[in-house]
């Protein structure tokens, strides 16, 4: 069973979810939470494997939450709620260590798919949303330099900036004609090397550091 925590400052939304999550035969809610504080306190005592997360809530907001969360070492996934795809916190939150993020207005289907793939470790990761997120946000500030790339190896360079194009193990493989756990390999080396949660912060990374141009293909 998947152990989620739902935090959402308002109780209509939060029985939504909870209705939603436990209609699933593989999910059960342990929990709920009105704010940022108190979904971080939930989350390192009952340590789901998912928490739901309102970007937007009183006092401690979503993202310090997931900071709080992440920094926890539970391995509890964080899986972003928000009400627009651009969102001026989704980028500080995915920083923070957030798995992805979803809007608060996605299919129920959709929604416990991307739970399903939280818990398994990996990350939601929509290209399109995330290119025009990243666009907004990345290039206000100084970006690190690109020899913090020199610890990859070509191909795992490579591999790097597919994802950051939003393609999947499968797809990678088949365009590197490799097979798909050579892919496997080489993701889980990349974030190893660089220090990364997830394919999420792997994203960032690229677009960071000049891998892949903000605006381009």
């Amino acid at each position: 069973m998947i152990r989620v925590l739902i935090a959402d400052d308002q109780t209509l939304v939060r029985t939504g979810f909870r209705m939603i999550l436990e209609n699933a035969g593989d999910m059960r809610v342990v929990g709920e939470a009105g704010d940022g504080a108190e979904a971080a306190s939930a989350a390192l005592d009952l340590r789901p494997d998912v928490v739901l997360m309102d970007v937007r809530m009183p006092d401690v907001d979503g993202v310090e939450a997931t900071r709080r969360i992440c920094a926890g070492g539970t391995g509890t996934r964080v899986l972003m709620l928000t009400t627009f795809d651009l969102d001026e916190y989704v980028y500080a939150a995915i920083q923070a260590g957030a798995s992805g993020f979803l809007l608060k207005d996605t299919l129920a289907a959709d929604l416990l798919s991307a739970v399903r793939v939280v818990a398994r470790g990996e990350a939601c990761v929509a290209p399109s949303v995330t290119r025009r997120l990243l666009e907004r946000h990345i290039g206000t500030g100084s970006p690190p330099p690109a020899m913090a790339l020199d610890v990859l190896t070509e191909r795992e360079r490579e591999v790097l900036g597919l994802i950051a194009r939003g393609l999947s193990n499968g797809e990678i493989a088949t365009h590197l004609f490799l097979s798909e756990g050579t892919v496997k390999t080489h993701v889980s080396r990349v974030l190893a090397k660089l220090g990364l949660r997830d394919r999420v912060q792997a994203v960032v990374r690229a677009y960071e550091c000049g891998l892949v141009r903000v605006g381009g293909s």
